[in-house]
């Protein structure tokens, strides 16, 4: 809440300002689109990296560097109003290289632990302060009702009341840190409930959602169609715990409800979410969310920011945005009660935030950015997260450090697969992307003797080679957003034929599963004897090794029930599902 010193203060600078001025606040650029000189000119409110909007190198240092010369410029601008910088940090800082990556959602959600959330999001806002950023897009307080969506890992449960909870956590960690990050709950509202197959393409939009691809773009983006009751009563409690949490922003979603698009909502936007919610914050578009709304720019603008819009994500085209914002103040078509309520409510965030007060000059620290201190916060986060499934040793470890092991499984020795997308670039990518340790490295760290350990990624033993233990890693390729829309969630051919091919090779069979959401396993319950949901576990994997030798009690619960078959995705019948929300051996 505002203190009546800060809302004169809003008060005071609003008057001063200029309507050019006060649309450049309303105006967040891309930062390959704009220049520090032009933030200055044009008095933006904010910049932004997209998912992999690097710079080069991908240092820390380059990161701070980059945003502080933003940040200079802003403060060069008739009446030096700070810059928000926004990055989509939503598993740590997780575009810088080197930086600690956490679990995605889905595995915090199986924690369900509130303060271990709270304390994730703290040292996430700790590597952001270190580089200058001081705004995260985060966290998603989605709901998602069907597990095909590739967005699916960012959400922390398929329950709302678990998904409060962990939100609210989350937003205290940011805006709470020693350096406060503003949080963005997103994406508002109901973008977890679309429905399959309702994604539109937009002719006058190039790009990936132009896909006609039977899985990809499918759902994310999509529809939510049902009646407000349920709307309400499935997807907004999260943003009621952000909101009590004090989150400072909220991001609006870029799918629709019965057909009409929530850039242009105003019904939820500013009747709901301002006036019944009594949120004081601004609310901000989606990368290029506005531009959906009509085939003319001039309309689409008109539209959100007369449904409540406060601030407009064009990555790259600013400038029209601007024109455009001017031409219609003087026609009349936006009001400038409208302007004035959108650009107090983004002043006001930034006096909360204290961006108005002056910083002393400092040297560049980034010695925060994958500390050790953060690296063991994320082993406990993944050691909290982990599911065990299915096993033979209800009362031993899944696994002894003097058995013979075989592993097999690319990610088993993949920094880049176990970390999945928004990891470095947007979609991620495999490989030794950044700095951290596999599965493989953790458990030849603990095995002494090394000839006791034998890996092959294809799972191609020699024909006379056996062991009492097989070790298959099997994931999900990296993707984000609707890249990740998967119509059929069943394991590949080739996981199971090398599943098949460790079988024969050992006594006893584990499958760690690194995955963005529940997969129909049924394939692998015969095979194995023990198999674990290790979800997305990030750059620390040395909590993997330790759950399976026993250093640590499995405490994970599902936060999504585990479908037995395609046609219980999206669906929720009758029919029991393999696994029951809540579901974790212990």
């Amino acid at each position: 809440m505002m203190n009546s010193t800060m809302e004169t203060q809003v008060d005071d600078l609003l008057r001063r300002m200029t309507l050019a001025e006060k649309i450049g606040q309303m105006t967040q650029a891309e930062k390959n689109s704009i220049t520090p000189e032009e933030v200055a000119e044009y008095t933006i409110g904010s910049v932004l990296s997209g998912g992999g909007g690097n710079p080069t190198p991908n240092t820390a240092e380059a990161w701070a560097q980059m945003v502080g010369a933003f940040q200079e410029g802003a403060r060069r601008s008739r009446l030096a109003i700070p810059l928000l910088y926004g990055v989509d940090a939503v598993h740590g800082h997780n575009n810088v290289y080197g930086a600690t990556i956490f679990p995605h959602n889905i595995g915090l959600g199986a924690s369900r632990d509130a303060d271990l959330v709270e304390r994730v999001a703290r040292a996430t806002a700790c590597e952001l302060a270190a580089t200058q950023i001081n705004w995260d897009f985060a966290p998603s307080v989605s709901v998602p009702q069907d597990i095909r969506w590739g967005r699916s890992k960012e959400g922390f449960s398929e329950e709302a009341a678990l998904v409060s909870q962990l939100g609210a956590a989350y937003v205290r960690g940011l805006q709470q840190a020693e350096r406060p990050v503003l949080g963005c709950a997103k994406h508002f509202l109901g973008d977890g409930g679309t429905a399959w197959g309702t994604t539109r393409r937009y002719s006058w939009i190039p790009g990936w959602w132009q896909s006609e691809d039977a899985q990809r773009w499918q759902i994310d983006q999509g529809d939510t169609v049902g009646e407000e009751a349920a709307l309400l009563a499935i997807h907004l409690p999260p943003y009621i715990a952000a909101i009590e949490a004090g989150v400072g922003s909220i991001m609006v979603s870029y799918s629709s409800w019965n057909g009409t698009k929530m850039h242009k909502h105003r019904r939820l936007v500013t009747d709901c979410l301002k006036g019944e919610l009594g949120f004081e914050g601004f609310v901000v578009s989606d990368w290029l969310g506005v531009s959906q709304l009509h085939a003319d720019f001039s309309e689409a603008v008109v539209e959100a920011i007369n449904a409540g819009l406060d601030m407009v994500m064009v990555p790259m085209a600013w400038r029209s945005f601007i024109d455009i914002m001017h031409r219609a103040v003087a026609a009349g078509r936006v009001a400038m009660a409208r302007i004035d309520d959108a650009v107090r409510r983004i002043l006001r965030v930034k006096f909360q935030m204290g961006l108005f007060v002056p910083q002393p000059a400092a040297m560049i620290d980034t010695t925060s950015i994958g500390s050790t201190d953060h690296r063991e916060l994320a082993r406990e986060a993944v050691r909290k997260s982990l599911v065990l499934l299915k096993t033979d040793r209800p009362d031993r470890p899944v696994l002894a450090e003097d058995e013979r092991l075989l592993v097999a499984g690319r990610a088993a020795d993949d920094i880049g697969l176990q970390c999945g997308g928004w990891t470095i670039d947007w979609q991620g990518r495999a490989g030794e992307i950044t700095i951290g340790t596999t599965l493989l490295a953790a458990l030849r760290d603990r095995i002494a003797d090394p000839t006791r350990l034998t890996f092959h990624a294809d799972g191609h033993f020699d024909v006379d080679h056996h062991a009492e233990v097989g070790l298959v890693v099997l994931n999900e390729p990296p993707y984000a957003e609707g890249e990740g829309d998967r119509a059929d969630l069943s394991l590949t051919e080739a996981e199971l034929q090398l599943v098949g091919r460790v079988r024969r090779h050992c006594e006893r069979l584990i499958v760690v599963l690194y995955s963005g959401r529940p997969l129909l396993i049924d394939g692998l319950l015969a095979q194995a004897d023990a198999i674990v949901a290790a979800w997305l576990p990030g750059t620390e994997a040395q909590g993997v090794a330790e759950l399976l030798l026993g250093d640590h009690p499995f405490t994970g619960t599902l936060p999504f029930r585990w479908p037995r078959s395609m046609a219980q995705v999206g669906s929720h019948n009758d029919e029991p599902p393999l696994f029951p929300l809540g579901y974790g051996l212990r």
